[in-house]
């Protein structure tokens, strides 16, 4: 398996990579969520339930309890156990080894598969919110969830694909389990959730991605399932508030020659250069970095971006921009600037259009 190193930008005081893939639960507030738009008077009423059994000094009994009940004949006991599950995975930490030793993973794996929507979106965000504990992690996958949670992606509610989302996030930091999880055929639905999913479909499928796609293989993939469409047209409205998540995901791509040919393709070099020029500091970064990634090796892309006017605000940004950003505004300017008579020799083995 061949796995790149990920382009490592600032965000919110930290590296993006950490912030994405390396953090603990705190790090994923919004894969951490307890919210089911779909079920609020049930999910109400199991919190207040759930609130006073969590009280006493019996929370082993009770865990074991609702373990039992997940094998239960009365799928409404299956129902109210996975919600219970959920909620103690979710509020207390400590109790996530609990219930994983319990031996809770395997029948909520099976529930996830379930055709009632209740219970398959409470079993999917139970092994979400199990799966914020590291040694919870390569269990689930041993288990079996990949796939139940890759059908979950296809098939469930709104939250249940967003907290799918999440759950294969978690299980991606697994060095080993990210060309699993791109054979099982989660980027095209992935892919899909960016485009088409809500505010946060979008953020949870983006920061999946990005991990996802340090593996080469699922680079190719991801590309295949024209995922340069919604990156490019997420990154060109600044009102989407996914410039910054659209552009990592970009960044890890174009390190092979299919994303940059894609890129291309879907109008993403004026994009870029507009990001140049209006973006923030950081969106400036790493738009230029991607930039240069796409000129390094091709005369014809070079010219294209000079084209599209580049070179003014690279120069601004060579003098206003970040450390990092100075300094690769400074080389793409050389590589746009080079004479002619070089480009000329360069593009004889320019075969990249």
């Amino acid at each position: 398996m061949e796995t790149e190193n990920a382009v490592n930008y600032s965000y919110m005081g930290r590296s993006f990579n950490d912030l994405s893939v390396n953090d603990d639960s705190s790090a994923f507030s919004d894969c951490n969520s307890d919210r089911s738009g779909e079920f609020p008077t049930a999910a109400s009423q199991s919190r207040r339930l759930f609130l006073s059994c969590t009280n006493t000094e019996n929370s082993d009994e009770l865990i074991r309890q609702l373990v039992s009940d997940l094998d239960s004949c009365s799928i409404d006991d299956q129902k109210h156990a996975a919600l219970e599950l959920r909620l103690l995975a979710k509020n207390k930490p400590e109790d996530r080894i609990k219930i994983a030793k319990a031996g809770a993973i395997k029948p909520l794996i099976s529930l996830i598969s379930s055709a009632d929507p209740y219970l398959q979106e409470n079993s999917v965000t139970a092994i979400l919110n199990l799966s914020l504990c590291d040694e919870n992690k390569e269990l689930i996958a041993s288990s079996g969830a990949i796939k139940p949670l890759v059908r979950a992606l296809m098939t469930g509610t709104p939250t249940a694909k967003e907290n799918a989302s999440c759950a294969l996030l978690r299980l991606s930091q697994v060095e080993e389990n990210k060309v699993a999880i791109g054979r099982s055929g989660a980027i095209p639905l992935l892919v899909d959730l960016l485009e088409n999913g809500g505010f946060r479909g979008k953020k949870d499928a983006s920061t999946a991605l990005y991990s996802l796609c340090t593996v080469r293989e699922n680079k190719i993939k991801a590309v295949e399932a024209r995922i340069m469409k919604p990156l490019v047209e997420l990154m060109a409205d600044f009102g989407s508030n996914m410039v910054d998540k659209s552009a990592f995901v970009l960044s890890v791509l174009v390190t092979v020659p299919e994303a940059k040919t894609a890129l291309v393709e879907e109008g993403g070099i004026p994009v870029l250069v507009e990001i140049i020029e209006v973006g923030s500091q950081r969106q400036k970064e790493i738009a230029v970095v991607i930039l240069l990634q796409i000129c390094e090796d091709s005369v014809v892309y070079r010219t294209m971006v000079a084209r599209e006017g580049a070179i003014p605000p690279l120069v601004a940004l060579s003098q206003s921009g970040t450390t990092r950003a100075k300094q690769k505004a400074e080389k793409l300017i050389a590589l746009l600037r080079q004479p002619r008579s070089v480009n000329a020799a360069a593009s004889s083995s320019d075969l990249s259009v």
